[in-house]
């Protein structure tokens, strides 16, 4: 018996090919897709923030898109309640006058 290898059964040497390298990925339609919405500025920093982060949702899975919609929500709703402790503009003076 001999310990010596024909040539005919030898093994090429380096890497061995992967098919996987040359297959296009699969389309698989349950897969986080960019929904493309086009989002207009408001022009107040602070919603368009908020807006903004809507985008996160985008590279989710439908299951996460609940905690961003809620983070925006309470984002949104700071911003509104924010207007309302804002003081305004001082009040007219008055144009009825006192009588005695």
């Amino acid at each position: 018996m001999s310990d010596t290898v024909p040539e005919s059964e030898t093994v090429p040497e380096g890497p061995e090919p992967r098919e996987a390298e040359h297959r296009e990925p699969e389309y698989d339609p349950a897969a986080p897709a960019p929904l493309a919405v086009t989002r207009t500025p408001t022009g107040n920093a602070e919603v368009d923030a908020q807006l903004d982060r809507l985008a996160d949702a985008d590279h989710l899975a439908t299951d996460g898109h609940v905690e961003v919609y809620e983070d925006v929500h309470r984002g949104l709703r700071d911003a509104l309640t924010a207007l309302d402790a804002r003081p305004g503009p001082p009040a007219p003076p008055s144009t009825y006058s006192s009588r005695s």
